[in-house]
C-alpha cells in the first residue's frame, strides 16, 4: 500500500509540473497555423533586445558569481575555523533574503544611494550595475553561503590549516590555494544557483531600470503571445541546465580526496 502511494504521489508531482510545461511547449511552437515549427524561437533568438538584455544579465551573474565567492569563502572559512559560537548569528542573517522581499532591498537602496544622497550610486550606470550587483548578491547569499559551509564540513579546516602555517603559508595562500580548491565543487553549486537567480530576477532590475533578461521577458509577455512562451521554455531550459550542472558536480565531489 505504502508503495502504491509513493508511486501515485510521484506520479502526481510528475504531471504537476510536466504537462504545464508540456502545454506551454506545445503552444510556443503554434506561430504557423496548422502546423508545427520553432518561428518563435527564431524570432526571439534573433531579436537584438534578447540577446542585449541576455549579455547583460550573463555580465552580472558572472560579476555577482566573483563576488559572492570572495564574500562568502573567507566568511564561512574564518567562522567555522575560528569563530564557531557566531555561526547561529551568521546563518540568521543569511537567510534574512529569504524573508525580506527584493522590492524592499532595492527601494531601500534607492533611498539610501539617489543622485541627493551622500554616495551618488544611481546617477551613474556603472554605480547603478554595482547596485545591482550587490542586490543579486543578496538574494543569492541564502544559498551560496549553505553550499559553501556544507562544503567546509567535509574537510579538515582545521588541520590543513595548521599543515599550511607550518610550511609558511600566508591566509591569502590557504584561502586561494588550499581551502578554495577543496570546495570548489561546493562553490560551483552555489554559483550554479547565483546564476539561475540572476537571469531570471525581475524586480531590481526593473526597479533600477537596466537592460536585464527578467523585464525583457517581462515586457514581451504583455505585448507578444507566442514568443512569451518560448522565451520560458528557454528560461526553463537554463534553469534546468544549471540544476544539471549542479547534480554533475556533486557526483564529482564524491569521494574526492581533500587537496593539500
Amino acid at each position: 500500500m505504502k508503495r502504491i502511494f509513493a508511486w501515485g504521489a510521484l506520479l502526481f508531482g510528475v504531471m504537476y509540473f510536466a504537462l504545464p510545461l508540456i502545454g506551454m511547449t506545445n503552444f510556443s511552437l503554434k506561430m504557423r497555423r496548422g502546423e508545427y515549427s520553432f518561428d518563435a524561437y527564431g524570432k526571439v533568438l534573433s531579436d537584438p533586445r534578447f540577446q542585449e538584455t541576455f549579455s547583460f544579465s550573463i555580465m552580472m551573474a558572472l560579476c555577482t558569481i566573483v563576488f559572492g565567492v570572495l564574500l562568502v569563502v573567507p566568511t564561512a572559512y574564518w567562522v567555522r575555523l575560528k569563530l564557531p559560537a557566531l555561526r547561529p548569528v551568521i546563518e540568521f542573517i543569511t537567510l534574512l533574503p529569504l524573508v525580506i522581499p527584493a522590492i524592499v532591498i532595492v527601494f531601500g537602496y534607492i533611498r539610501l544611494y539617489n543622485t541627493s544622497s551622500w554616495l551618488p550610486l544611481t546617477g551613474t550606470t556603472w554605480g547603478t550595475n554595482l547596485l545591482l550587483i550587490f542586490g543579486y548578491t543578496t538574494l543569492a547569499l541564502p544559498y551560496m553561503y549553505r553550499a559553501v559551509d556544507t562544503g567546509l564540513r567535509t574537510i579538515d579546516i582545521t588541520t590543513l590549516t595548521e599543515a599550511a602555517h607550518s610550511l609558511g603559508a600566508g591566509w591569502t595562500t590557504i584561502l586561494a590555494r588550499i581551502i578554495l580548491p577543496n570546495v570548489l565543487v561546493a562553490v560551483l553549486s552555489g554559483a550554479f544557483l547565483t546564476f539561475a537567480i540572476v537571469i531570471g530576477e525581475f524586480t531590481m532590475a526593473a526597479l533600477l531600470n537596466r537592460p536585464a533578461f527578467g523585464p525583457y521577458m517581462q515586457l514581451l509577455g504583455a505585448n507578444r503571445a507566442y514568443e512569451p512562451a518560448a522565451l520560458a521554455v528557454i528560461s526553463f531550459g537554463i534553469t534546468w541546465g544549471c540544476l544539471g550542472l549542479i547534480q554533475l558536480v556533486s557526483r564529482y565531489q564524491k569521494g574526492a580526496p581533500p587537496k593539500a
